[in-house]
């Protein structure tokens, strides 16, 4: 029998009157029912929440610390289990899946120990003018209020967890909205948090309902907001309430450079495998998988075949057998969508390397060469397995070629030349840019987020508090300094 779950309201588990149905992409069987919270039960969310702010913002770093560390150790107690649970609601091959556990493990870890170290106060004397003889200035940082959390399907516990737990660290409480596609891993969230300390009306994780979501964004006693998916709905959130706090992490499609001096057949071979491998985990969708390969001319004829090779060598199917790299996407529309998106590249004189196909939600790794500049898996993120490739000749001509895109979230450059580096890293126009490697690598405790129109603010535990919080100063008069 398929279990229904309750959602988690002000911190206790709650059930609707109606429920939505969580279905496996690989094979559309009913993973389970969860339940939708009642307008009333969003109001008490929200109502309490908001109530609470001021209390939990004072709640002793420990208290917090220990919640956090706690959720840590739990998960990873439960890491397979949530790991199949993640398989069966999104798709994801079971090896990613376990993948995904362990970040979220180490993003419940950082924030425990950013609990414990923020806010300590920066004190500045004020006395270097006349004016400010035997006055201090104590800076610290406090919560802007209640977040409203929104987190994608393609991550679904480990971007929760990136909503979350910088909350409680921060003391911000936080009202939590899975992705209706995929909210199981999310909920599981609420039952580690509810073994914890933590003030009741601080947390509640809401399945709502995607067309349920412009009154929560326009609540004014929800005055951040905290989005992750794609670029059209991000900006309408921003839009809609310009007079709130927005974090926004968005949309690109990342480009992996090989420079000329990246030339030995070691080298070409450890890029191609990168490549491949990461333009097709999470069945490409991912903001920072590989979607653009800009080689240079020297080691274009020699990267090619190498890529080619590697992206059949990508093994497909079910998403529970551990030797799967790349399942279905999300839905078969999704599957549909970029089946269009690559036949019309094809149409338009873009060359098919491999792949094209789809079966269901399934669509084969994809590698296309020649596609023309206006096509639309050249202008927008495809979000599947489609992978293309173009010749440049020199590093200037490449780095133009990265930033020749409405996206900048992160890029991938493989040369050794720490010069080289440098100058990417002040030429690209993207958040982050990737020595050595494929645009795909993140670590949950660096700053992680776009230029452009990949978004606005960071996220990685500490810069998420930062966004979650502002400096307050206080001005101490008549020391002896």
């Amino acid at each position: 029998m398929t279990s229904t779950h309750a959602f988690w309201l002000a911190g206790r588990q709650a059930t609707g009157e109606d429920t939505l149905d969580v279905t496996s992409p690989w094979d559309g069987r009913l993973v389970a029912k969860v339940n939708v919270p009642r307008d009333a039960q969003i109001e008490e969310a929200i109502a309490t929440a908001y109530a609470v702010r001021e209390d939990f913002a004072a709640t002793p770093a420990h208290i917090r610390a220990a919640a956090l560390d706690h959720v840590s150790k739990r998960l990873v107690e439960r890491t397979e289990g949530i790991a199949r649970l993640i398989s069966a609601e999104n798709g994801k091959p079971i090896k990613w899946a376990r993948g995904e556990v362990g970040r979220a493990v180490s993003v419940f870890r950082f924030a425990a120990e950013e609990a414990r170290r923020f806010n300590g106060g920066e004190a500045q004397r004020l006395d270097t003018d006349p004016g400010g003889q035997g006055r201090l200035a104590l800076t610290r940082r406090f919560p802007k209020g209640v977040v409203l959390g929104i987190a994608p399907f393609n991550f679904p516990l480990n971007l929760c967890a990136h909503k979350i737990a910088p909350a409680i660290a921060a003391g911000a409480p936080i009202i939590l909205k899975p992705a209706p596609a995929t909210p199981l891993s999310g909920l599981v969230i609420g039952e580690l948090l509810a073994e914890t300390e933590l003030p009741a009306g601080s947390w509640s994780i809401l399945p709502v309902p995607n067309d349920r979501m412009p009154a929560l964004v326009q609540d004014p006693r929800l005055p951040v907001i905290s989005f992750t998916g794609s670029e059209k709905v991000g900006y309408a959130i921003m839009d809609s309430v310009p007079r709130k706090h927005c974090t926004l992490e968005l949309g690109g499609n990342g480009a992996a450079v090989v420079l000329a001096d990246y030339a030995s057949d070691a080298d070409l071979d450890w890029a191609a495998t990168r490549i491949a491998t990461f333009s097709n985990y999470q069945g490409g969708q991912s903001c920072i998988s590989v979607q653009r390969v800009i080689a240079d001319a020297s080691v274009y004829d020699r990267l090619l075949p190498r890529v080619v090779a590697a992206v059949e060598a990508q093994v497909t199917g079910d998403p529970s057998d551990d030797k799967t790299d790349v399942g279905p996407l999300v839905s078969e529309d999704a599957a549909k969508r970029v089946e269009a998106w690559v036949q019309e590249a094809v149409e338009a004189g873009a060359n098919l390397l491999t792949g094209g196909k789809r079966d269901g939600a399934s669509y084969a790794p994809t590698v296309l060469t020649d596609v023309p500049a206006d096509t639309t898996v050249s202008c927008e993120e495809v979000f599947g397995p489609v992978l293309t490739i173009r010749k440049v000749d020199g590093e200037a001509a490449a780095f133009a070629a990265v930033n020749d895109s409405k996206y900048g979230l992160q890029a991938g450059v493989f040369t050794h030349d720490l010069q080289a580096a440098f100058r990417a890293h002040r030429a690209l126009e993207v958040g982050g840019v990737i020595i050595g490697d494929v645009p795909s690598y993140r670590a949950d405790q660096m700053p992680y987020g776009g230029a452009k129109q990949s978004g606005v603010g960071r996220e990685g535990v500490k810069f998420a508090m930062d966004d979650y919080t502002y400096e307050r100063v206080m001005v101490l008069t008549g020391l002896a300094l």
